[in-house]
């Protein structure tokens, strides 16, 4: 279980971190916040994560014991599968606990943080968004901003060395160019106004029309570009991001929905433990991957089943009396059925012979 855990935690966390850096290139991201945000992020990978590697782990298990033949020895010396799925259950109860802390406590936690830092990224300026070497589009790309490279003063405010900013504007019906190379900026806030500045030193600009020959060249010791004013917002939490006890006896459905999939993820770790167990019987000839594939797409079924109902839920076109809970009894019945077709089998087969 920690092996296939670990697998498929790196290849999750490599994609989104691709995914991450690629909005801290495009400028949506500080680079400094990668790194936090995978750690908050880290609770809610797992919780999709662990259920999923203590179904495979149960059904590679079990079936190299059945496909090297082990397995019919212990059931030879009296081991029964009952027994066999008890003993199982027993140390799912772990699993079960740590699906809980997560599920409960510990993923809201880290959807809720990672919330508030995203939003936090909106009241960033350009030049706290920068990465050095990189050409990054601003203002809706109306400005492109490139630095060599980036320092810090000695009240550790970010510098930018070596600036190439290009924007574009309408200027009586005809679509200007100004280019503005510097040799340094840093972040400015004029105390009266509030209003953001990226302060330029030693400036060459150079104005002109694109296609046209004509332009203008200016020289200045200093110069300021206005920057977008931040974004005022008062933080939304949804139904994600609140604890737990603020879910329980609420009446909104999305909130029901929401209390029931935390529920679910922890009535899912027994659920699959009564279908593995059963499923993970194969024939030595078979070998010991020869339920994997059927048993992924079992999971997967009821993955997006739990999914599925608790949209349904969340619209309001489903009642919360049944809310969930009818996918669990379903794939209860599945494992039941799984458990005893070996049973029904042996019945089949004794009334073929009478």
């Amino acid at each position: 279980m920690a092996a296939v855990t670990l697998i498929l935690l790196v290849v999750t966390l490599t994609s989104r971190f691709i995914q991450y850096l690629g909005d801290a290139v495009a400028g949506r991201l500080a680079s400094d916040v990668l790194l936090l945000l995978m750690f908050y992020r880290l609770p809610d990978f797992l919780l999709v994560i662990i259920p999923l590697a203590l179904f495979l782990a149960i059904l590679l298990a079990y079936g190299r014991m059945y496909a090297e033949n082990e397995m019919v020895i212990l059931f030879g010396a009296g081991f029964s599968e009952r027994r066999l799925l008890l003993f199982t259950l027993g140390g799912s109860t772990a699993v079960l606990v740590l699906i809980a802390v997560l599920s409960l406590l510990v993923t809201p936690w880290g959807i809720r943080h990672t919330d508030q830092l995203k939003q936090n990224q909106e009241q960033l300026t350009e030049i706290d968004l920068i990465v050095a070497g990189q050409f990054q589009t601003f203002s809706e790309g109306d400005r492109v901003t490139y630095a060599e490279r980036i320092s810090r003063d000695g009240d550790s405010q970010r510098r930018l060395e070596n600036v190439f900013v290009a924007s574009s504007a309408q200027t009586d019906g005809e679509q200007t160019l100004r280019i503005t190379i510097a040799e340094s900026a840093r972040p400015e806030i004029d105390a009266a106004t509030g209003a953001r500045f990226m302060r330029l030193e030693n400036v060459m600009q150079y104005d002109g029309v694109p296609g046209q020959a004509e332009f203008t060249i200016g020289q200045f010791d200093v110069q300021s570009i206005l920057l977008p004013e931040a974004t005022e917002f008062d933080l939304v939490l949804e139904e994600k991001t609140l604890p737990t006890l603020a879910l329980i006896g609420a009446s909104a459905p999305e909130q029901q929905a929401e209390l029931q999939w935390r529920l679910s993820m922890l009535l899912l770790i027994p659920v699959i433990t009564l279908i593995a167990v059963p499923l993970s019987r194969v024939n030595p000839r078979q070998g010991r991957y020869s339920k994997l594939f059927p048993a992924t797409v079992l999971y997967a079924t009821y993955f997006l089943l739990l999914q599925y109902a608790k949209d349904l839920l969340a619209e309001g076109g489903l009642s919360s009396v049944i809310g969930m809970w009818w996918v669990h009894l379903l794939f209860c019945g599945i494992a039941f059925a799984i458990y005893r077709l070996p049973a029904l089998g042996n019945r089949l087969a004794t009334g073929a012979k009478a």
